[in-house]
């Protein structure tokens, strides 16, 4: 492995990718942010069934995006689903008085399972919502597509979380979260910092960009 500050990868014609340590993707051809899974009010759900986690959790995820929109200047926020965890709760209104910060800033939303408000509660606030989006070459959603979903683009979503575990002399183990690259299809790592993470194993082609806290190290 080694470090590559904010290494860029060319997934179409139409689509070059900047990928961030704060584990978001800038396309540049289109002034667009892209994160995937912050799944905000996640810890106060937990907290609500009695389980004791760190409150915050949202605070942070709002503070880093907020610092990313003021960083890059986009004109648009791509969110590849799971902006929220469950139904409506108070870090709905933090999200959305975040956003009036940035009023020239377009925001869109693939879809995710975990974004179960009805469409009125996100286009109200000015979100637009799709199940699926093509452009520029790339097929964006939320879940992997299927086999034969491929023909609308190259696959980039989210919902996997995914990481993978270096390993260094004797026991020593380190798992981080990567953008993760094959020859059909692009996962990004879940934005969120209390969502988990599931080890995945990339083929020997695949193309995997493992973040650290303030770098992203290239794998392979």
């Amino acid at each position: 492995p080694y470090l590559c500050p904010m290494p860029e990868i060319q997934l179409t014609d139409e689509c070059s990718l900047s990928l961030l340590p704060q584990k978001a993707a800038y396309w540049k051809e289109r002034s667009t942010l892209i994160v995937s899974d912050l799944h905000l009010g996640k810890a106060g759900h937990f907290r609500k069934h009695g389980i004791a986690v760190p409150g915050q959790a949202n605070a942070e995820n709002l503070w880093h995006l907020s610092g990313l929109l003021m960083e890059h200047k986009p004109e648009r926020l791509l969110l590849l689903g799971d902006l929220f965890h469950s139904d409506y709760n108070h870090e709905w209104e933090s999200f959305t008085e975040m956003l009036g910060n940035f009023p020239d800033l377009s925001t869109e939303l693939v879809l995710g399972n975990h974004d179960v408000l009805p469409r009125s509660a996100f286009e109200s606030e000015g979100i637009i919502c799709h199940d699926a989006l093509s452009e520029g070459g790339i097929y964006f959603t939320h879940e992997p597509c299927e086999q034969e979903d491929y023909v609308m683009g190259y696959n980039l979503c989210g919902h996997i979380h995914p990481a993978i575990i270096l390993r260094g002399k004797g026991r020593q183990s380190l798992r981080l979260p990567v953008f993760w690259f094959g020859a059909k299809g692009g996962v990004l790592p879940a934005f969120g910092y209390f969502t988990g993470m599931h080890v995945v194993r990339p083929a020997k082609t695949d193309k995997v960009f493992a973040v650290t806290s303030e770098d992203v190290i290239v794998v392979s």
